[in-house]
């Protein structure tokens, strides 16, 4: 296992880190402020596509703990992201029992959930060897995969242009929490191809992306204003990335990360807000 040694001011700094996150709305989702009495399909779809930030946010967290970046600050993101996986499903179930959604992707649901519940007995062990972070990764790889199939699938239901906007939003809170976590997965010497390529594939993705949203004739100020700030904070994210995998490089992904996941996942309810009201 790789260690570093922490005095004991350090923890106290890195609970303070947790709680500035938290205050600053980073580790909260645009749904967790109040649920619906029914949900619509712009939610669904921004409640599916957590799913697939949280299955990559899980593994990161996880990795970061056997790093012993910030460890304090990840276990508590990793607490957090558990309890969102659990709210989350709690509220597209309603959404099966009042008959809104297709059996097919009831079926998907339960399978997120029956993925999620491996992920997190995985993650629940103590992070003590490569290995246990690299089964973590590949099991938050698998749940990823039908967190996206879920996701599009309501997409299809909504039948609206801007629906692909709040997924494609969406996909960017993914790609902003894996590259942080294959980042701490190159850190820790795995040595997997994929990992190098993904990293270089996913930045390719993210900055596609962004020129996409930018691009989109969906526009409202809030919009304007959080491309603005997706802007910066990828530059500045896209930078750690670059970093040697010391201390500072290290902090500074995590840390940068978790910036530019609380800025996409503003900008996804923004475009969650547009396609409810075209949708009704």
């Amino acid at each position: 296992m790789l260690t570093r040694e922490f005095s004991a001011d350090a923890m106290p700094c890195q609970r303070r880190v947790a709680v500035q996150w938290v205050a600053a709305g980073i580790l909260l989702p645009t749904w967790a402020n109040g649920a619906q009495a029914q949900m619509g399909l712009s939610g669904a779809i921004n409640y599916a596509g957590w799913f697939r930030a949280l299955s990559q946010r899980m593994a990161k967290a996880y990795c970061q703990q056997y790093l012993q970046v910030l460890p304090a600050a990840a276990l508590d993101v990793m607490g957090l992201a558990r309890k969102m996986v659990q709210s989350g499903s709690g509220e597209l179930a309603k959404g099966m029992q009042s008959g809104q959604w297709p059996a097919e992707v009831g079926r998907q649901l339960a399978e997120v959930q029956k993925q999620f519940a491996l992920l997190n007995q995985m993650t629940t062990a103590p992070a003590t060897t490569t290995a246990l972070v690299v089964a973590a990764s590949e099991q938050s790889d698998r749940t990823l995969l039908i967190a996206q199939a879920v996701t599009e699938a309501i997409e299809k239901m909504a039948q609206a242009p801007s629906a692909r906007l709040v997924n494609l939003a969406g996909r960017q809170r993914m790609l902003s929490q894996r590259l942080a976590k294959n980042y701490f997965l190159n850190a820790a010497k795995v040595d997997f191809k994929v990992v190098q390529a993904q990293l270089s594939s996913d930045a390719a993705d993210f900055r596609q992306a962004l020129q996409a949203l930018k691009a989109a004739p969906v526009s409202t100020p809030a919009i304007r204003n959080e491309l603005e700030l997706a802007d910066s904070q990828w530059l500045f994210f896209e930078s750690a990335l670059r970093r040697p995998a010391d201390d500072a490089g290290l902090s500074a992904v995590a840390t940068t990360s978790e910036r530019l996941l609380s800025v996409m996942d503003k900008l996804t309810g923004q475009y969650e807000v547009a396609l409810r009201e075209v949708l009704g």
